[in-house]
Order: C-alpha cells, then sequence, then structure tokens
C-alpha cells in the first residue's frame, strides 16, 4: 500500500495533478472527543493517537506535501469533509473528480468515499493505495462497499485514465 501510494503520488506531482492531504489531529488532552466512550474514537483516545504536535500526527517523510500542495486543517473526526474545508477547496479550485486513498479503507476512506460521492464528485477509490487493519476488512469494503459510491480502481489504471 505504502510503495504504491508513493508512487502514486510522485506521478501526480510529476503530472501536475492536485494532491491534497487531509490528515486527522486532534488536541493533546482529546477536547474535542470528550463525550466518546466506545468505537474507533474512543480507541484513538485510550491510545494516545493522532495528536496534533507529536509525530503521531505528523504526514510520514515518505509523502510530506510539498509547497504546492494542500494540506486540509480540522479533520477531527473520521470524515475529510466533517469538520473540514476540503469542500470549499475542491470547489475553490474547480474539481470535479476525486481519487481518495489512505487508510483505513472501511473508515475514513470509506467514510470520505460516501460523502463525495453524496456531494457530487466523480470518486475514484483507489484500492491499492489503501489499507485496514486486516485484510478481510479490506477486501470487504473494496468488493462490497466501494462499488456503491465510487469507481474502485488500482492506482495504476487510475494513472492510466488521466
Amino acid at each position: 500500500m505504502l510503495k504504491n501510494t508513493e508512487h502514486l503520488v510522485q506521478e501526480c506531482r510529476t503530472r501536475g495533478i492536485k494532491i491534497i492531504h487531509c490528515p486527522i489531529t486532534f488536541s493533546s488532552d482529546y477536547r474535542e472527543l470528550s463525550n466518546t466512550s466506545y468505537g474507533i474514537l474512543n480507541n484513538v483516545k485510550n491510545g494516545n493517537c493522532f495528536q496534533a504536535k507529536e509525530w503521531g500526527g505528523a504526514i510520514i517523510d515518505s509523502l510530506k506535501p510539498n509547497e504546492n500542495e494542500t494540506i486540509v486543517a480540522g479533520k477531527i473526526g473520521l470524515c475529510g469533509f466533517a469538520s473540514t474545508n476540503l469542500d470549499f477547496i475542491l470547489r475553490q479550485n474547480d474539481i470535479t473528480n476525486l481519487a481518495i486513498s489512505g487508510f483505513l479503507t472501511n473508515c475514513c476512506v470509506e467514510s470520505s468515499m460516501r460523502t463525495a460521492y453524496e456531494k457530487g464528485y466523480k470518486v475514484f477509490t483507489l484500492t491499492d493505495c489503501c489499507s485496514a487493519t486486516s485484510v478481510d476488512e479490506h477486501e470487504s469494503a473494496v468488493k462490497y462497499t466501494f462499488p456503491m459510491f465510487s469507481k474502485p480502481v488500482a492506482y495504476k489504471e487510475f494513472l492510466s485514465l488521466i
């Protein structure tokens, strides 16, 4: 997944395709999640994950945004659109086609894909640039959910389309 994503990002940069990063980050005391007592966000809080000022909240070095790329701020939930200005950024840049990748396949990727579809974007979900906590979870999302809200494609197929 990571090597595929690194290659995808490099190819998109070479071709001048806009890359938008949408990391999830929280304050060190997780005040954003004060009422979370179950589920994945509770696990994030209990595991001290994705703190904005710590290494867990940073984008990994091999995918660090360059000066021309946009980093969406404010993602404190599972969907890239909820609590952020992602939709505004996309519309201001006349973007109608989205290629979505990331982690977790059946969580943040799926949530963002569904919302993008409902907002009228043409969505490509890059099946080999996503990952979940298990192969079964990933494959189930790709097989059953992705086709309902996107065109699921491998990254090389996506690159051949643009």
